[in-house]
């Protein structure tokens, strides 16, 4: 086994934060590297510990859960933050989301979700959950944007409408018949022409500028 998967668990109540502490600390890849009350406290011991993951929560005294993931993803090395919320439509996790964060859970997720979750981002993948974010984006986002950047190739388009509905590059590649590591190389494309740091972050974008049209 390699090295733990280092987490940061940032949330106002101690409670909270005590039970996700104990909850990833029983898993023997990951290792909970410190805890912060809000999100100035967040951006110094990320800065400190340098964790691979943050456990952010959006609503939050001093520095809330948005700006806070902003500040964190300027530093190098900037961790993948995963967001927890009590509701799924929080204006705040749009803008977590839209800051750059890898994904949201509910904080009523159980036990292995959560654990799930923060492997999963901790690999570099999102957590994409096509029907909330289609929620998030139709009642947040501003509808006059438009994309102005790159134009995809019809391929791309194709990659990034089957990321949108939640597909696995595996499953993309089934989809669209082609390699896995053909959709990795058009997927590398497109979060560049986005200017999107993953997957979930270059759903927001193709949502709010009309790249991927929305069903409401």
């Amino acid at each position: 086994m390699g090295e733990p998967i280092s987490v940061a668990v940032v949330d106002d109540e101690p409670i909270i934060r005590s039970g996700l502490r104990n909850l990833l600390q029983s898993e023997p890849d990951i290792e909970v590297v410190g805890e912060a009350g809000d999100g100035v406290e967040a951006v110094g011991l990320v800065r400190r510990m340098r964790p691979a993951v943050v456990c952010m929560d959006v609503q939050m005294p001093k520095l809330d859960g948005i700006r806070a993931t902003e500040q964190l993803l300027t530093l190098p090395d900037a961790p993948r933050v995963l967001v927890f919320t009590t509701f799924g439509a929080d204006e705040h996790v749009f803008g977590a989301l839209r800051a750059g964060a890898s994904g949201f859970l509910l904080k009523r997720a159980n036990a292995e979700q959560i654990i799930t979750a923060v492997r999963t981002v901790a690999l570099g993948e999102s957590l994409v959950f096509p029907e909330a974010l289609r929620t998030l984006v139709a009642t947040r986002a501003p509808a006059e944007v438009t994309y102005r950047g790159p134009a995809l190739t019809d391929r791309e388009s194709d990659v990034l409408t089957q990321v949108a509905a939640g597909q696995t590059n595996a499953e993309i590649a089934q989809a669209l018949f082609l390699g896995v590591e053909t959709v990795r190389t058009h997927m590398s494309r497109i979060l560049a022409k986005l200017g999107a740091r993953d997957r979930t972050q270059a759903v927001v974008i193709a949502y709010t500028t009309g790249l991927i049209p929305l069903r409401r």
